[in-house]
């Protein structure tokens, strides 16, 4: 039940208008009176031809305002736009005035002076409640003591966005200052709030002025930059939140409940990878698109990205039902008119695949379906060969045979020396594709590492201990892998589609292989808390893990492409027929019990293949090492 307090601020709300309109009305006649005054030093002669032009006046007045919409709004927030609008409307409303004055008569005895005072008058005091309302209601705070003390890093128009929320009432913030590394900007006031220094003067700012929390406005900062900014809060031990990017800001509005943790994409030690991809929407546009594993990390990005070169047809193949429903839900409105399906397909079953090219008649393929997770493929051989290999195998025929022009694998820096059933597996796709003799399709291959946040990787394992307050697992500290983000990595796969040859093995540029442990380190950080706070345990490396993954074989030859973050790599190429015969007797292994046959096998294809015999197997117990000391960019324990 409404309190009689909600009754009267409804009854209030709804009737705003109409107080408006008597409220301004009254300022209009006040401004007369004043006009008249003044003309006639503070005396009020001739009172009749005053009251009689009065009602002409306020009439002529809110017939301008309403037309320029000074009803409506909240005085609180006006800018200059309500200036330029209030001065639109009284130049309207005098034009009025003075035609009806002269047409009733009333204006032969009106001094023309008054109408210019008058004017002047009535534009000064429209504007002036304005300008009040909105400095009461900006000094209106919440009691200051309750509000969190901030250091803003930035003074530029985002900067300037998030100053002038935080001075709104309820905003929960309280503006200390800003600093800026531009040091002509020192002692410039923005929104009455001072530039005190450049962001190396941090430390010192913070022992003459108390503060709560730090807020990163440099939406344009690159990797680098964040990377600074956030080392020197972490140094002084204040926690720290960052406007969205630019692209995520419309028209300079940033609000404060826009702020956002630091990403952790953000401190990687590389800039996000940029293509411009105007290329690869001539090869795509118009045509038939078939992504496999569409409801994955990967996939799902490259069915989001694919829909930007506006494909005739895009067909999703997944046998996940739970994740295809999600991915329909997010291409639910496909732009210029692309026809979307969604298939729940199992892609070894080959007589549902050759009924939906069937159907479809696909002219490009990313088969980005697979096994991936090292671990768990290691007890499960038969089913990671199964999938990853002979899944390929049949769908690189029933594509051939469905008059498919280009078909791209989607495969891992575990395809290089593998020491693991699924990377293994990888390097068998690669050589199949590279093998395959020259035909009607085209056959690529793009290599790259681990992507940062897909489902069941390091960093969303490591997010949810975090957040569980658990200690983070780390399997060993000088473990480092390759990373990228999702998009860059699928914007670099539809590039490598575009420029590579049949044969080819892509390699994405990745930058410099990062440290687990550091990962680790920089995810406690961004958590707001501090590094003595969390547990790191050392569990040792899984069954089929690398220490440190590579990309390239010391017989690939790494040629450069056009695009200097995708390198083509050159080997010599294994005999088809004698790939052909060797994948028989894979799929024959797989008939004999024991997971030893299928490796066996897979050694044979991949020589380099290194694994460990399941005799001499033990289950690893987790090892928790909790001493260790950084020196010299190495652990000693």
């Amino acid at each position: 039940m409404r309190t009689i307090h909600d009754k009267m601020s409804h009854l209030l709300l709804r009737r705003r208008p109409w107080f408006i309109a008597i409220f301004q009305a009254c300022l209009v006649a006040c401004s007369l009176l004043l006009a008249w005054l003044l003309r006639f030093d503070f005396t009020l002669p001739d009172r009749r031809i005053l009251l009689s032009a009065l009602p002409l006046l306020v009439l002529a007045r809110l017939a301008g305002m309403a037309s320029f919409g000074l009803f409506r709004g909240w005085w609180k927030y006006a800018g200059i736009g309500d200036g330029i609008d209030i001065i639109k409307a009284v130049g309207t409303g005098s034009v009025l005035f003075l035609l009806s004055t002269r047409y009733l008569f009333v204006g032969e005895s009106l001094p023309r002076a008054v109408y210019v005072l008058e004017a002047m008058l009535t534009t000064g005091l429209l504007a002036g409640v304005r300008l009040l309302t909105r400095v009461l209601a900006g000094s209106m705070r919440a009691d200051v003591s309750t509000c969190k003390r901030v250091i803003l890093i930035g003074a530029g128009s985002a900067a300037q966005s998030v100053l002038q929320e935080i001075r709104l009432p309820g905003s929960g913030y309280e503006a200390v200052g800003c600093l800026d590394d531009d040091p002509s900007k020192r002692g410039v006031r923005i929104n009455n709030v001072a530039v005190l220094g450049t962001v190396d003067e941090l430390p010192g700012v913070l022992s003459s002025q108390s503060a709560d929390e730090v807020l990163i406005a440099v939406p344009s900062a690159t990797g680098a930059q964040m990377r600074r900014f956030v080392n020197i809060c972490n140094r002084e031990h204040i926690s720290f939140k960052t406007v969205p990017a630019l692209k995520d800001i419309i028209a300079g509005e940033v609000i404060v409940s826009q702020l956002r943790e630091v990403r952790f994409e953000d401190l990687l030690g590389r800039d996000p990878i940029q293509i411009n991809l105007e290329s690869v929407r001539n090869e795509i546009s118009g045509r038939t698109v078939v992504v496999t594993g569409a409801a994955g990390s990967i996939g799902s990005e490259l069915c989001r990205q694919l829909l930007e070169c506006n494909p005739a047809t895009l067909v999703c193949f997944d046998q996940s039902e739970t994740g295809l429903f999600f991915l329909r839900r997010d291409l639910d409105k496909p732009a210029n008119g692309t026809r979307v399906a969604i298939c729940v397909v199992d892609i070894t079953d080959m007589e549902r695949i050759r009924k939906l090219f069937s159907e479809f008649s696909p002219d490009i393929i990313f088969h980005a379906a697979a096994y991936k997770h090292v671990p768990l493929m290691e007890s499960n051989v038969q089913e990671a060969v199964k999938n990853n290999v002979l899944g390929l195998v049949g769908l690189l025929d029933l594509a051939e045979e469905s008059g498919c022009g280009n078909f791209v694998l989607i495969s891992s820096d575990k395809a290089v020396n593998p020491t693991n059933v699924m990377g293994a597996t990888k390097r068998i796709c690669e050589l199949v594709l590279s093998s395959r003799p020259p035909n009607r399709m085209r056959c690529v291959s793009v290599r790259f590492g681990n992507v940062l946040g897909s489902s069941g990787s390091v960093i969303p394992v490591l997010k949810e201990q975090l957040h569980k307050n658990e200690p983070l697992t780390v399997t060993h500290p000088e473990m480092t892998r390759f990373f990228m983000t999702t998009r860059e990595a699928v914007t670099l796969v539809l590039q490598a589609f575009a420029i590579g040859d049949h044969r080819d093995i892509l390699v994405l540029d990745m930058g410099e292989p990062v440290r687990i442990l550091d990962l680790a380190r920089t995810l406690i950080r961004l958590s707001g808390k501090f590094e003595p706070d969390v547990e790191i345990q050392f569990t040792g490396l899984r069954e089929g893990e690398k220490l440190h993954e590579e990309l390239f074989y010391k017989n690939e030859q790494v040629i450069s492409t056009a695009f200097k973050k995708i390198k083509r790599t050159s080997a010599p190429i294994k005999d088809w027929n004698e790939l052909r015969l060797q994948l028989d007797q894979l799929r024959a292994s797989m008939t004999i019990d024991g997971a030893a046959p299928i490796r066996a096998g897979i050694k044979r294809i991949v020589p380099e293949y290194v694994f460990q015999p399941e005799s001499t197997r033990q289950i690893r117990q987790p090892v928790v090492h909790d001493a260790y000391v950084e020196k010299d960019s190495s652990l000693v324990k």
